[in-house]
């Protein structure tokens, strides 16, 4: 296990396996429930319905990993993550779907091979990895030529940071400290660039406090 794998077990420990699930299906949390319906509804205007081999970064209990595949009409989708009783737990859930795999894994060191995927999607993912440089050329690489990624993270507004902390201070108290790397401005967009991506769409939503791109692999 690698420092970072370790580090970053041990940043989201405290995440319950199911959390997303529970939250949206079973607890119904009203602002939950619009966020993430939110959220996926713009995400889904990006996903091509090209079927392929897709890969979700961070695929938690893999409840918007089914939301891409659906969309995507994929041939097949694995979604990752480096906690383990989200994985299994994910595996569990939704092993009726044969085209969904789930596997543990860090986002530093992927385990596929070069060219491997069709599409990449890090939803609300790269704010908590230690080194997103590092993650993004890992996405360039396990991307086929032509390949796109999608990747949303918060843009640090002043209502995103007001919302984080009082979201911190009650149900949301076990993301309180998960969040690594800030991305203010167009720094999302900076760090694409220099990993070689075309950004071909950028937006913010949610009264701008996420900031969503789609970029593709020319080469």
């Amino acid at each position: 296990m690698s420092k970072k794998t370790k580090n970053a077990k041990n940043l989201h420990k405290n995440v319950p396996s199911n959390w997303y699930y529970k939250s949206i299906y079973v607890d119904k949390n009203i602002l939950q429930w619009f966020v993430h319906n939110k959220r996926f509804k713009e995400v889904k205007k990006l996903v091509e319905p090209s079927g392929g081999k897709l890969l979700d970064i961070g695929s938690a209990d893999g409840v918007f990993t089914k939301v891409i595949l659906d969309k995507s009409k994929a041939n097949m989708m694995i979604g990752v993550d480096v906690l383990k009783h989200s994985v299994d737990w994910a595996r569990k859930h939704w092993k009726k779907e044969k085209k969904l795999q789930f596997e543990v894994a860090d986002a530093h060191e992927l385990t596929f091979k070069k060219s491997s995927f069709d599409a990449v999607f890090a939803i609300e993912v790269l704010e908590h990895v230690y080194e997103p440089a590092v993650v993004l050329k890992e996405i360039e690489r396990v991307l086929k030529k032509n390949g796109y990624a999608v990747f949303l993270v918060p843009a640090e507004t002043l209502l995103f940071r007001i919302a984080w902390f009082f979201w911190t201070k009650s149900k949301g108290k076990i993301w309180k400290g998960t969040h690594v790397h800030a991305y203010s401005g167009d720094f999302l967009i900076q760090l694409a660039k220099a990993t070689g991506f075309k950004i071909e769409e950028e937006k913010k939503i949610i009264f701008g406090t996420l900031h969503l791109i789609k970029v593709r692999k020319s080469q």
